[in-house]
Order: structure tokens, then C-alpha cells, then sequence
């Protein structure tokens, strides 16, 4: 339904975008994630025809969005990171406007109102001037003027910025909603905003792909190394610093994230690196009956999105 084909967009000597392509189809709801400055909105400008790209393609449902820009825009619904209303008029007015700009009218327009006022949910404020709105209602007004014409694409620019807790879910049950008979793009730097409606991720760093697929695909090809969390106690009298700081390095396949932290009742806690393909467990388990340790707590864990999302994007790629 929508592709990016190696994208590239410049800013006089700022290479924005270099070599971006991923694609969507419908019913999928696609996240660019990435930092400020990765690309993001200069990708979402270039698949909605804000502006054209330097090199590669935006295609929309087949169409080249540079060759035939009108054709492509009637199947997108856009919104910008700060929506573009008009603080005078009501939403009424406002998406009246919005559908005649759209080419809608009579009953058609009436229609397409009515259902994009229902599902953003912004029957209490219809007749309300913008300027009274909340922010949570201006998002909601600006995904309405968005999917007012019924578009195939949905692209969307940080569509929870700004809100609070409460808006926030309402925001991503909405998206979720769309996206089940649209493909949605969002772009976000919130790695919650991923997790919770999103079903492809792209991640972005300096302008390249650095990850994608689903977040659990990504998290199961990068996972790498496993975490093992210990908790432990000498059998027999008390562990001090620097005994526990030699057992831990003693180690032989697990290696210390970080030193090892001794609490005042002699409980040691370690966070250990398992390289890929590794059991830590059994290690660990014959590390503290060789060492007369007592295990009081032993935890797995993989990394989680945060942690794989900190990874690629502070390593920082090629110039």
C-alpha cells in the first residue's frame, strides 16, 4: 500500500534522509522510531507530497507520489505534528471547510462529517470555537480533517505530543481502531507509543534504517547477549566488596555488566551478560555450589525495545 524506495532528502548540506526504504500494507500500523533529527517528518513529507525527495521513490497504493502528487494525495490522510486549524472557527466550521477542500459536498459532505465527528469522538465540542479546545481535542479535530475523505493511508506526526496520560490512550485506541482497515505510518521518539500500536517498527538513526520489522522480530534478531539477575548470600559467614568482586570475575562464560552491589545484610546482587547461545542458569547455578553461594534470586531477561532502541541509535552509523 505505501513504499518507501531508497529514499534520499537534503537540506542544502544536511543529508536529512539517505537511503530510507520500508513499505506497509493494509491493515498495518507502521512506527518510525527514531531521535530528534533522525528523518522522520522529512520521510512523512516526502510519502504525502509535502515535498518532493532528492533521490529514490514515495509510492501510494502504485502511485509514484512525485509523477502524479494529486492522484497519491486523494488516498492520503495527513497530520502534522502541529495541526493546522483555525483557532475562530468551531470544529463544525472547521471540518466543513476541510471537506469542501477535499472536493466533498451536499450529502456526501454531511456524511463524511458525521462519521469522522464520531469516530474521533468530538461530539461535545462540535459547536465549541478551537481556541476553547483542549489539546487533546485539537489532536482529535486534526485526525478528523485527516480521515475526512475515507483514505486508504493514514500518515501521522507525532500524533500524541503534548498530551496528557489520559488523552494519550484515547489517541493510540483510535489509531489502533484505523488501523484495522487503513495502513497508518506514525512517526514517534516514545518507545511506549511503539509497543502499544504499532505492528511494524522502523527504526531510524542520522537519516538510515538501522532495525526493522515487528518489535518482536527486532528484538528477537538483535537480541544478542542475555541478562541474568542474581541475588546471593555466603552459606557459611559474610561476603565483603572485595571477595564477591573476585568470585564474580572468576567467572567463566558470564561477565559482569556492571560490579557487583553488596547490601548491608550480605545479600550481593549481579547483573551478568550471557553471550547468544549460552545457558546461564546452569552456569550460574554451578558457579555458587563451587563458591558455597546461596542463589536467593535468579532472573532472566532479554533486552527490552529501550534498550535495543538506546543501542542502535547511540552507536550512530557512517557519515
Amino acid at each position: 500500500m505505501i513504499q518507501a524506495i531508497d529514499l534520499y532528502k537534503s537540506y542544502g548540506p544536511v543529508a536529512a534522509v539517505r537511503g530510507v526504504s520500508f513499505e506497509a500494507g493494509e491493515g498495518v500500523v507502521l512506527g518510525l522510531l527514531g531521535p530528534n533529527g533522525a528523518g522522520k517528518t522529512s520521510i512523512m513529507k516526502a510519502l504525502t507530497g509535502f515535498h518532493y525527495p532528492d533521490g529514490g521513490k514515495a509510492v501510494v497504493a502504485g502511485i509514484d507520489v512525485t509523477e502524479d502528487p494529486v492522484a497519491a494525495k486523494r488516498l492520503v490522510g495527513y497530520l502534522p505534528e502541529s495541526a493546522p486549524l483555525y483557532p475562530d472557527l468551531t470544529p463544525e466550521e472547521y471540518l466543513a471547510f476541510a471537506a469542501s477542500a477535499r472536493g466533498l459536498s451536499g450529502r456526501v459532505c454531511s456524511t463524511a462529517v458525521g462519521r469522522a465527528v464520531e469516530a474521533c469522538g468530538l461530539g461535545p465540542v462540535y459547536r465549541r470555537p478551537v481556541e476553547e479546545l483542549s489539546k487533546g481535542y485539537r489532536q482529535r479535530l486534526g485526525l478528523a480533517q485527516a480521515i475526512l475523505h475515507d483514505p486508504k493511508v493514514l500518515i501521522l506526526d507525532e500524533p500524541t505530543t503534548g498530551l496528557d496520560p489520559n488523552q494519550i490512550l484515547e489517541i493510540r485506541a483510535l489509531i489502533r481502531e484505523l488501523g484495522r482497515e487503513k495502513t497508518v505510518v506514525l512517526s514517534t521518539h516514545v518507545l511506549q507509543e511503539v509497543e502499544a500500536t504499532c505492528s511494524q517498527v522502523v527504526i531510524l538513526n542520522e537519516g538510515r534504517v538501522v532495525a526493522q520489522g515487528s518489535p518482536a522480530e527486532i528484538g528477537e534478531a538483535l537480541k544478542g547477549e542475555e541478562r541474568l539477575s542474581l541475588r546471593v548470600r555466603a552459606r557459611k559467614g559474610r561476603l565483603d566488596e572485595l571477595t564477591i568482586g573476585r568470585l564474580v570475575a572468576g567467572l567463566r562464560r558470564l561477565k559482569p555488566a556492571a560490579p557487583p552491589v553488596l547490601g548491608p545484610d550480605g545479600v550481593a546482587a549481579c547483573e551478568l551478560v550471557a553471550p547468544p547461545g549460552e545457558e546461564p542458569g546452569a552456569e550460574a547455578f554451578d558457579w555458587a555450589v563451587e563458591n558455597d553461594l546461596v542463589i536467593l534470586e535468579m532472573l532472566r531477561r532479554r533486552l527490552s525495545l529501550e534498550e535495543i532502541f538506546v543501542r542502535l541509535t547511540s552507536e550512530g552509523v557512517s557519515k
